[in-house]
């Protein structure tokens, strides 16, 4: 008997027309522009893989006293610009040749990959599993994140470590920014306030990490009995509220920060001081 649900026509046994998907004939009934989102998603993020990949090999014009790009601090190769109170942390001697951003980057971009909203964003923008909520993937078998490489994805937790000590010496390069040229406190520029703002966003996206908020809350029979845990979590759980919101504008802040910096070591700008 005919239920109404066999597509009219044999369709090719990959995607949405496999014997375990719905017999439905069209790949979607979806009407509106679906298709913006993802589309919109990969091309942010192409284009910050571009900028960062261009800037982490460039192993150049990162430092403008006092100012140190987010993508090289710290500084962990013996190659690094001499920063005066700056984070330079000589842990790799002169046999390191490369660009020294490339120690340190891993670390930020780990947990930025591996971040249950990024996941969802790269897995629709470039992947297209799905492309879009109701609309099936063109891939014929799905196994989630339980096989290599996906599985690697549950290493967040321990990036989010990492992360949070990274957070702490950008935290650290922003005081440096009210010194001057020539190392003197007591002073503001246009870049404070560039790094002022980044640190900001830094911070209120590592804290409303999925895997920080259930380091604070998780594993907790009874709220009453870990009031100030309880507070916390509501915190980061508001913060969370706005990952994604706040995974963007930390991802935009940065790149900015950096190229601030890359303005002024270049020449191509000078940096107004307010004081």
């Amino acid at each position: 008997m005919a239920t109404g649900t066999e597509p009219s026509s044999p369709a090719p046994a990959t995607g949405v027309h496999t014997a375990s998907r719905a017999a439905i004939p069209a790949r979607h009934l979806r009407t509106d522009r679906w298709w913006l989102a993802p589309a919109g998603t990969a091309a942010g993020l192409f284009a910050f893989i571009v900028y960062s990949t261009w800037r982490a090999f460039a192993n150049a014009d990162y430092y403008a006293a006092p100012y140190v790009s987010p993508f090289y601090s710290p500084c962990l190769a013996e190659n690094c610009r001499t920063m005066r109170g700056g984070p330079n942390w000589e842990l790799f001697g002169s046999w390191w040749g490369l660009s020294p951003a490339l120690l340190i980057l891993i670390f930020p971009l780990g947990f930025r990959l591996t971040c249950y909203y990024y996941r969802k964003a790269y897995y629709r923008g470039f992947w297209a599993s799905p492309p879009a909520c109701a609309v099936a993937e063109p891939h014929k078998k799905y196994t989630g994140e339980t096989r290599f490489p996906l599985i690697l994805q549950n290493i967040h937790r321990y990036f989010f470590y990492f992360a949070v000590l990274v957070a702490g010496v950008l935290t650290y390069d922003t005081a440096l920014t009210f010194r001057d040229e020539n190392y003197a406190w007591g002073h503001m520029g246009l870049g404070t306030l560039v790094f002022l703002a980044n640190i900001v966003l830094i911070w209120a996206y590592t804290l409303s990490c999925h895997s920080c908020r259930h380091i604070i809350g998780g594993r907790l029979r009874h709220f009453s009995k870990h009031p100030v845990r309880y507070r916390m979590w509501g915190w980061v759980g508001k913060l969370n509220e706005r990952h994604m919101l706040l995974a963007w504008s930390s991802l935009i802040s940065v790149a900015v920060a950096d190229f601030y910096v890359f303005l002024l070591a270049s020449g191509a700008i000078t940096d107004p001081r307010f004081f």
